[in-house]
């Protein structure tokens, strides 16, 4: 009796899907420019911590669980601390991977190559040139874009999963806020 009972309900199931696929509307195929959208991150501080980060993104929503992108990454910062001062620079160019499992939480992947400059130059005049070098990067994270008008707001936890030296993203996990419209 119970195995007619859940071929039954199984049945069921398969004869509702295959009749609400019978009355999805036909979906357009092919580029449509309504689903690129752009953002980002912007930062500034000023002070004995100095920074200036732009970093803008264009991506594409291929349906309502998966977009990708691509983005560049321009960061300054420059500190004091004690006897001397550090300068450092990263350029860069990143890739992206979003899945929605839910529409409003979402987990990304972004690969990113950075090249990284600076310099400390200490109050006795002695100079510390960092050389110019690529430093990859794995960032993973979770996030929430937040409708905002006609765009989101996205707040996520992201990692380095690499944690390579002189990586821009430092040892620990950090939250990152930015915007997409």
């Amino acid at each position: 009796m119970m195995r007619k009972i859940i071929f039954a309900s199984v049945l069921a199931l398969v004869a509702l899907t295959v009749k609400a696929q019978d009355e999805e509307e036909p979906k357009e195929k092919g580029f449509k420019k309504e689903n690129l959208f752009f953002g980002g991150s912007f930062g500034l501080s000023f002070g004995s911590y100095t920074l200036i980060n732009v970093s803008p993104q264009v991506g594409y929503k291929f349906n309502r669980y998966f977009s990708a992108g691509t983005g560049v990454n321009l960061i300054y910062s420059s500190s004091k601390v004690f006897d001397f001062r550090e300068n450092y620079g990263v350029a860069g160019l990143n890739i992206f991977g979003r899945v929605y499992p839910i529409q409003q939480a979402f987990v990304q992947l972004q690969p990113e190559a950075n090249y990284t400059w600076g310099k400390q130059k200490w109050y006795d005049g002695t100079e510390y040139k960092l050389d110019g070098k690529i430093v990859p990067s794995l960032l993973a994270g979770a996030g929430v874009a937040i409708p905002i008008g006609r765009g989101a707001m996205l707040v996520m936890l992201q990692y380095d999963l690499l944690q390579q030296d002189r990586s821009p993203y430092g040892r620990n996990a950090f939250v990152s806020i930015g915007f997409n419209f």
